[in-house]
């Protein structure tokens, strides 16, 4: 790395792109970036080409010698690479709208992460990401993955286990939503405070403390969730729908945007219907909005990332990424909530599992800042929701019909027996173009 820094981005069509160089613009001189490939499928190239073009235009206006290469093969990006972000969507957005148009026609909860659209987002990625891994094993062996391609915790996990690959991170840009609404909820600035997340990607709980070591969570709760608060709205994708407060009291934690799922399924549901019926699914929304976003990025005079791309529901993430290798090139120690092995930092959880938890970034990875055990409340969840991300990854990796049926009844947000058997079969049937493991079923 002593000539500078190279990073392969794999999805660097993505709309998120332009942020993500914007990142990498202004820690340039912490950060020498020499090149950096963005790297997309064939089905892709007409959005790498405008985004490419842009991310281009951004390194000029910026003055700063990178080199920036687009391309349609990934072994020529990644040859010798320092760093990959991994930032990709299998079947693209259509994929996705069939993750939550059928569940929702089963009368079930029809999300990107969670439920059955989570898990068949999963059944992608997972054999890709693992492809990716064994191409890093040969052309850039000592590499660090950076990943945000969802769902977060599982692909990370995946590289962990099945692809015996340990130089990895994964990141949301959940609890940085959190950490940024709730300072300002406390009238604090985010700098001022200690936040402290456990639990895994899209199922954290966390506590906050302030720099005499006075516990704030109580407070944070009162303010955001009590009887007169108007609730704040942390993510564009998920309702800002009121959470019981008497559950968070006894809770004695802050949840995600993600529990209104678990905590307040049938509303969440009939919110989502309602929703369906009106603008389209989320998908669908974002589907428009990425449209009128590539429309933007094909001005020849645009050259800083648009205020427009906050909309899209994945504001901060490649920010964070940005940092996250910034901290490890720069041995620097930043505190930051990541998804990575727990190795006992949550004793209610296996070792080798990825969690999602406050950790110290340094030269030699994420280190878990431990939490400890878990009440009775959070504890029987989170085992659960564990157990089925262990199926869930098992079935993307081995193809098997069975653990498949196995994750989906364990999924607190999948009806099980014939119900659950029905949707399975049928998303199958509507992804089978990717999801060549499953073909002999």
């Amino acid at each position: 790395m002593k000539n500078g820094i190279k990073i392969v981005t794999i999805g660097g069509g993505s709309s998120y792109t332009p942020e993500l160089i914007e990142g990498f613009i202004k820690r340039y001189q912490e950060l020498p970036i020499r090149e950096l490939w963005l790297v997309d499928i064939e089905e892709g190239k007409e959005k790498l080409e405008i985004v490419g073009a842009m991310a281009q235009r951004m390194v000029k206006a910026a003055g700063i010698d990178c080199e920036v290469h687009l391309t349609l093969n990934r072994r020529e990006a990644l040859q010798n690479a320092d760093f990959v972000t991994t930032q990709f969507r299998v079947g693209q957005m259509d994929a996705r709208i069939k993750d939550e148009m059928i569940p929702l026609k089963h009368g079930q909860i029809g999300q990107e992460t969670n439920g059955a659209g989570g898990m068949f987002k999963a059944f992608r990625t997972i054999p890709v990401i693992l492809q990716i891994v064994e191409d890093m094993k040969e052309l850039c062996p000592n590499a660090w993955l950076i990943n945000f391609t969802n769902p977060a915790g599982m692909v990370t996990e995946a590289v962990l286990r099945y692809g015996q690959w340990e130089r990895v991170i994964g990141l949301c840009n959940v609890p940085i939503m959190a950490t940024k609404t709730e300072a300002a909820v406390l009238g604090k600035a985010e700098e001022e405070l200690f936040f402290k997340f456990a639990g895994i990607n899209h199922l954290h709980w966390h506590k906050i403390y302030d720099q005499a070591g006075q516990e704030l969570t109580g407070e944070a709760i009162d303010k955001m969730y009590g009887p007169d608060a108007e609730p704040e709205k942390m993510v564009e994708n998920i309702r800002n729908m009121r959470f019981l407060h008497e559950q968070l009291v006894q809770l004695k934690m802050l949840p995600c945007p993600y529990h209104r799922y678990y905590y307040m399924t049938d509303a969440m549901l009939k919110e989502e219907l309602e929703e369906a019926q009106k603008e389209g699914t989320r998908g669908q929304v974002v589907k428009r909005l990425e449209e009128s976003l590539f429309e933007l990025y094909k001005d020849p005079n645009l050259d800083y990332k648009p205020k427009e791309l906050e909309q899209r529901g994945g504001a901060y993430y490649s920010d964070a990424a940005c940092e996250i290798i910034n901290s490890i090139y720069n041995n620097k120690g930043t505190l930051m909530v990541v998804s990575t092995r727990n190795n006992g930092a949550i004793p209610d959880l296996p070792k080798e599992s990825a969690i999602e938890i406050t950790s110290m970034i340094t030269a030699h990875g994420a280190e878990p800042v431990h939490f400890g055990s878990f009440p009775p409340a959070q504890r029987g969840l989170l085992q659960v929701m564990k157990a089925m991300e262990e199926l869930t990854i098992e079935a993307a990796v081995t193809g098997d019909y069975g653990t498949a049926l196995q994750a989906f009844t364990l999924n607190p947000l999948v009806q099980s027996g014939d119900l659950a058997k029905a949707l399975l079969d049928e998303m199958l049937e509507a992804h089978q173009q990717h999801l060549p493991q499953f073909q002999s079923k």
